[in-house]
């Protein structure tokens, strides 16, 4: 009984192989890229690759580990996860209310420690933020939250749900 479940269990394994999700690998430039409207330092920029545009961009570098199933399913579902709560490659296009909140919840993420997430930081170590850094995307962030406040009305900043 034993090897009969071992070997449907390998079977499934090998199985399950064959349906990949579709990866996150988008052709040309991001014309939306935060960085093409908004110019943060390199500091900054570089921390944003570095760290977080695995999972917040239209492009994610993918380890050889995404091969395989159902690790690949759980990346993927990372990603998605991602990109729907911010999208660096796409922060252009939000509404000005958009911009202003996930300005601040990029510095609430890294003032909880939430981001980048501890799993991603178990193989990337590189993702790993030190304290300078968190504190130059910190400071980025709110002058750039600073600037949109004295220039919108404030009742732009109000996060409306898309329709």
């Amino acid at each position: 009984m034993k090897k009969k479940i071992l070997i449907v269990l390998i079977a499934l394994l090998v199985i399950i192989q064959f349906f990949k999700p579709e990866k996150n690998i988008a052709a040309g430039p991001m014309v939306n890229n935060i960085n093409n409207q908004y110019h943060p330092p390199k500091q900054v920029s570089d921390v944003f690759v570095r760290s977080c545009y695995d999972c917040h961009s239209n492009n994610t570098v993918y380890p050889w580990y995404a091969n395989i199933q159902p690790v690949a399913w759980w990346l993927n579902d990372h990603v998605v996860e991602g990109k729907d709560e911010l999208n660096f490659d796409e922060f252009a296009s939000y509404t000005i209310g958009r911009k202003y909140k996930k300005l601040e919840e990029i510095t609430e993420q890294l003032d909880e420690g939430e981001m980048p997430l501890f799993s991603y930081t178990i193989i990337h170590r590189n993702a790993i933020l030190t304290d300078e850094e968190k504190q130059a995307v910190t400071n980025w962030c709110n002058a750039l939250r600073d600037t949109i406040k004295a220039n919108y009305p404030a009742d732009s900043l109000l996060r409306k749900k898309p329709q």
